[in-house]
C-alpha cells in the first residue's frame, strides 16, 4: 500500500501550478500528471491579445489583471476568476509548446516549463528561450521528472532534511541504540525526525520505543512504492513515538526492501526537512546501498577491542562504496581494550565520536525508556553534543531531560 494524498478540500494556491495551453490532449496529460504529484492545478487557455496575432503583450497586467491574473477571463478552466493564480504568482508554470508564442514578452520569472510530446523541431529551444524556460520537457520521457517538479510545488520542498544512517561495525555494537537514542534527542531538540529501520532481521527499532503495538504503516506496507513517494503523506502514515515517526518492520517474515522502495522511502522522508536518522544493516546489499546513496553522513559503531575492529574493517569497505561520509563511533572499552584514537586510526575512518556501555539502559529500555531519553546519561550528551555539531546552535533549542 502505497501513501496517498490526504483527502480533503483543494490544494493550497501557494502549492498550484499554472498550466498555459489550448492542446485538449496535452491538457489531459499535464491534468493526469498533476494528479498522481497531489496537485490541483490552473488551468488558463491562452487569448489572442489586442493585435490578433496570438501575442500578449507584457502591458495587459500579467500578475492580476491580465490574460493571465485575476480580472480577465477563467484562468483557472473553471469559469470563475476569483482567485486565480497569474504569471507571477503561480510557484510553477507549465507551457504547452504550442502556447509558447502566446506569452512571448511575459516578465521572466523562475519556474517556468516548456512542455509538449512532439519537440523534435530545433525551433522549440528557441521558443524555450523567448520565454524564458528552465527546462523542455518531451512526454511522456520526462513525465517522472514533471510529477517531481510538480509535488514538489504541492509540498513546498525546502531545505532536504540532515540524513544520519547507523551501522554497526561488528554485531552487537549498539548502532539500533545510538540510532533511537540519536532520533530522540533530535525530537526533543525541536526537530521534525524521522526514524527508518533499515535491517530487516535487527528485531524491530519500534521495540527499543516501546511502540510495537502502535498503529501505523511498516516495510511491508511499503514495500511495492516506486517512483515517488508523498513525503507528507508518508509522514502522516507512520507510527509516532515520543516525538519522532518511525518506521520499522511488523512481526511477519518479510525480510526484504525492494531498492526502488527503499529510495523512494528515504527520499520522501528527507523532503520534509529535519532529521532523518536510519538503522542500517551490515550487509550492504542493493537496498542498504540505495539508502548509503542518499545519507550525509553514516557513523559505524565499533567496540574499543581488536577483532571488532577487524570485522568493522570489512564493514567499512562496503560501506565507504556507496556513502560520501563515514565516520566511526567507539562504544565502549573493555580492560586491554583499544583507546578511540586507535580504532579510528586502525580502521582509516574519522572519529565521530566515544560512548561507554550505559549501565541499566538494557533495564530502562525494558520498563518503557527509550534510549536517549534519560538526558543526564553518556548516550544522550553524546548525542546532544553530535546535533549541536552538525545542525549549529539551532539544535539546542527545546532540549529537555
Amino acid at each position: 500500500m502505497r501513501p496517498v494524498a490526504p483527502e480533503g478540500g483543494p490544494t493550497p494556491a501557494a502549492g498550484r501550478p499554472l498550466i498555459i495551453t489550448e492542446d485538449p490532449l496535452l491538457l489531459d496529460d499535464l491534468l493526469r500528471l498533476c494528479a498522481a504529484a497531489g496537485a490541483e492545478p490552473h488551468v488558463h487557455h491562452a487569448v489572442p491579445g489586442p493585435s490578433g496575432d496570438g501575442d500578449v503583450g507584457v502591458g495587459v497586467g500579467w500578475s492580476s489583471a491580465g490574460p493571465l491574473g485575476s480580472g480577465d477571463g477563467p484562468p483557472d478552466g473553471t469559469g470563475g476568476p476569483a482567485g486565480s493564480l497569474g504569471w507571477e504568482s503561480a510557484p510553477l508554470v507549465l507551457v504547452g509548446d504550442d502556447a509558447a508564442r502566446r506569452v512571448r514578452g511575459a516578465p521572466r520569472r523562475p519556474g517556468v516549463l516548456l512542455v509538449g510530446r512532439d519537440l523534435d523541431d530545433p525551433l522549440v529551444w528557441q521558443r524555450a528561450v523567448e520565454i524564458g524556460a528552465e527546462e523542455v520537457l518531451p512526454l511522456p520521457d520526462a513525465e517522472s521528472l514533471l510529477v517531481d517538479r510538480i509535488a514538489d510545488v504541492v509540498e513546498g520542498a525546502g531545505k532536504s532534511a540532515l540524513a544520519v544512517g547507523v551501522i554497526g561495525g561488528s554485531g552487537g555494537a549498539g548502532a539500533s541504540t545510538l540510532a533511537c537514542a540519536l532520533a530522540v534527542r533530535a525530537a526533543r531538540a525541536g526537530e521534525r525526525t524521522v526514524l527508518i529501520d533499515g535491517d530487516p532481521l535487527g528485531g524491530g527499532i519500534d521495540v527499543l520505543l516501546g511502540g510495537e503495538s502502535a498503529e501505523g504503516l511498516r516495510w511491508p506496507d511499503l514495500a511495492g512504492s516506486r517512483g515517488r513517494v508523498g513525503a507528507g503523506a508518508l509522514e502522516e502514515s507512520l507510527p509516532e513515538l515520543h516525538a519522532l515517526r518511525v518506521l520499522s518492520w511488523d512481526r511477519g517474515d518479510r525480510v526484504v526492501v525492494p531498492p526502488a522502495a527503499m529510495r523512494s522511502v528515504v527520499a520522501a522522508a528527507r523532503r520534509r526537512g529535519g532529521v532523518v536518522v536510519v538503522d542500517l544493516p551490515r550487509r550492504v546489499d542493493e537496498a542498504a546501498a540505495e539508502a548509503l546513496a542518499q545519507l550525509d553522513l553514516v557513523l559505524m559503531v565499533v567496540p574499543g577491542e581488536l577483532r571488532a575492529v577487524a570485522a568493522a574493517g570489512r564493514v567499512a569497505a562496503g560501506v565507504r562504496m556507496a556513502a560520501r561520509d563515514v565516520r566511526v563511533v567507539v562504544r565502549g572499552r573493555p580492560p586491554g581494550g583499544l583507546d578511540a584514537e586507535a580504532v579510528a586510526g586502525l580502521l582509516g575512518v574519522p572519529l565521530a565520536g566515544e560512548v561507554p556501555v550505559e549501565v541499566g539502559l538494557p533495564g530502562r529500555v525494558a520498563e518503557g525508556e527509550p534510549p536517549g531519553a534519560h538526558g543526564r546519561s553518556a548516550l544522550a550528551r553524546f548525542c546532544d553534543g553530535f546535533w549541536r555539531r552538525v545542525l549549529g546552535p539551532a539544535a539546542d533549542r527545546g532540549v529537555t531531560a
